[in-house]
Parts: C-alpha cells; sequence; structure tokens
C-alpha cells in the first residue's frame, strides 16, 4: 500500500499572494517555519525551515521543482531517517480573489513509523494550510502557541 494522502483548502487572497507566502522565507516564518526559514523555495535549493515551538525540529527541504503561482514540489527527510518522501503543493486560481491550495506527500514505508510518520504529517499540513488562511486573510498567528 502507498502511503500518501492530500489536504486542501481555499484562501481568500490572490494566487501570487498565496504562492509568495510560502515561497518566501520571511513571509513563511510568520505563520509556519516561526524558527526560520534560510532562503527562499527556488528549483534545485535545499533551504532549512525551522520551528520555535520545536526547536530541534529542522526541516531540509530540497525543492526539485517550482512553477511560479502553481506548483512547488520538495523532498525532505521522512521522521524516521534513512529516506526522504515527496511534497507538492500546488496553487490553483478559483478567481482574481480566491485560491485553492493543495498540499499532497508521499513516499512513506509502509512500516509502524512510516504510517505513524505520515498521520503526523497529514496533520502538521491541515494545520499549515489552516495557518496560512488565518496569516493571510486575517493577519492572525493562529501557530502561537498551539503546541
Amino acid at each position: 500500500m502507498e502511503l500518501k494522502f492530500s489536504v486542501h483548502g481555499k484562501i481568500q487572497k490572490p494566487v501570487a499572494e498565496v504562492f509568495d507566502a510560502v515561497r518566501n522565507p520571511e513571509k513563511l516564518s510568520k505563520y509556519f517555519a516561526t524558527g526560520g526559514a534560510s532562503a527562499p523555495l527556488e528549483q534545485e535549493k535545499t533551504v532549512t525551515w525551522r520551528w520555535a515551538d520545536y526547536p530541534n525540529a529542522v526541516g531540509e527541504v530540497h525543492v526539485t521543482k517550482v512553477i511560479p503561482n502553481q506548483l512547488i514540489v520538495f523532498e525532505w527527510p521522512a521522521s524516521e531517517g534513512g529516506y526522504n518522501t515527496r511534497t507538492e503543493m500546488k496553487f490553483e486560481a478559483l478567481s482574481d480573489r480566491e485560491t485553492l491550495v493543495t498540499i499532497t506527500e508521499s513516499g512513506w514505508k509502509d512500516t509502524e513509523a512510516g504510517r505513524k510518520s505520515s498521520y503526523g504529517n497529514c496533520m502538521g499540513w491541515s494545520q499549515m494550510a489552516a495557518c496560512l488562511k488565518a496569516w493571510l486573510e486575517y493577519g492572525i498567528n493562529l501557530r502561537k502557541g498551539f503546541y
């Protein structure tokens, strides 16, 4: 069985603004990688993400594909180590003021540790999408004090 999930949500902002809020490290650090993001998400670059609420957690994100305002694809280490998972973030303009964001992650080993890791990441990406929406639409950081 392939371990794979997708989460999605609509954000009431133009696609370029939503895409930039994910790609731009300064903006991403406001609602998701609150310990900092080392660089923009650009094709064939490796970026380090940190989380203030998880000081020992570090995400080494290797970006494999970027299509501006449409797609970001990256690989990063599975939490149990030894291999990478693949994450796709799709951005679809539903109108001039509404964007559908779909996040799909795949590639875990079908083991107890792999399943546990995939469930945790599914929760994490769902929360990231909610935090992105709250920050862009209302200027609220939902992550602060959540964990």
